[in-house]
């Protein structure tokens, strides 16, 4: 008898159909020092990823003959990123040696349809509040020196 090996992460992202709008589970964090080769490390148990991209600054270009105020887009403005997950002792202590080493990383966001973004900063983290019959969570946040870019999957159906 053969046996068949079968990728269920694969066939699970084939299934994956955003043309009616997109469900969050399964979307990922993960991080790499900056400009190191191989995979990204996953970091578990996320609960809430931020919007992520960019604003242009508005830059004032009114002239004492205006009578109106005049503006024109400005430099793109990356915000800080927040990425909130729950307290599992492990990955706290994980988010918080990334924190503690004041180092760049790369970090990427992948969503199940294949889409990502990909990021650069440093992090910073803290420990949520507690309270009465909810669940602790810590924060990790990003600040972005370059990005975000955007990789859109090819293949996906959509209108």
């Amino acid at each position: 008898m053969q046996t068949m090996k079968m990728d269920l992460q694969r066939f699970a992202e084939a299934l994956v159909d955003p043309s009616q709008g997109m469900l969050s589970k399964g979307t990922t964090l993960g991080y790499k020092e900056h400009a190191a080769t191989g995979d990204y490390t996953l970091m578990h148990d996320i609960k809430t990823v931020p919007e992520i991209g960019q604003s242009p600054e508005k830059v004032d270009v009114t002239s004492l003959e205006d009578d109106k105020k005049k503006a024109i887009d400005g430099l793109q403005d990356s915000s800080s990123l927040a990425f909130v997950g729950v307290y599992k002792g492990e990955n706290f202590k994980l988010a918080n040696q990334i924190a503690e080493s004041r180092k760049i990383y790369d970090w990427k966001v992948t969503y199940p349809d294949g889409l990502t973004a990909t990021f650069v900063g440093k992090a910073s983290v803290k420990l949520g509040q507690a309270g009465i019959n909810e669940a602790l969570s810590f924060t990790v946040t990003v600040v972005v020196s370059d990005g975000p870019d955007y990789t859109v999957p090819t293949g996906t159906t959509g209108n």
